[in-house]
């Protein structure tokens, strides 16, 4: 489940990477934009990768850890998720650390994830999910052909505004 771009490695997450799901995951920069019960510890990190390592096993989830080429430490992650009962569509979901933000770098990794989910996957849409102050994640979606969907309302997150990529 390895994808590779000019200057990312993505692969799957495993207990190597507890204090890397830490850091990402209770980052006070990203976790403005994302409701979500931050690890506070390694041990709900680990708890959090065994969680989806489960969710991977079964198809549910399909989630990378992302690096610098040449680099064991994770920078951000990046999976597709809440998939439709006829797995035609999922949610595509998303993190990087703040020192990486403004290079590209996520760039790179939703458009090898979005190459996977239509053409290995068979997906037909792709939804995702954004806070409507979230300014690079709306940018970097509509980079990406995303069409903003009013109709579409993310249960429990009212900040959230959805958007959609169709093959």
């Amino acid at each position: 489940m390895k994808l590779q771009t000019e200057r990312l490695q993505l692969r799957e997450i495993n207990e190597v990477h507890v204090e890397d799901i830490l850091k990402i995951r209770s980052n006070e920069v990203i976790n403005r934009f994302v409701k979500r019960n931050s690890p506070k510890n390694n041990y709900d990190a680990l708890q959090f990768i065994l969680t989806i390592k489960e969710k991977t096993r079964n198809n549910q989830t399909f989630y990378w850890g992302i690096s610098l080429k040449d680099h064991l430490s994770l920078i951000g992650t990046i999976c597709l998720w809440n998939f439709s009962e006829d797995r035609k569509t999922a949610e595509v979901g998303y993190e990087l650390l703040p020192e990486y933000h403004g290079k590209g770098l996520m760039s790179e990794a939703l458009k090898a994830v979005l190459n996977y989910g239509f053409n290995e996957l068979r997906l037909q849409e792709i939804l995702a999910f954004t806070n409507r102050f979230n300014e690079n994640s709306k940018k970097l979606i509509l980079r990406h052909d995303f069409i903003l969907k009013d109709d579409i309302v993310d249960d429990g997150f009212p900040d959230n505004l959805a958007f959609i990529l169709k093959k």
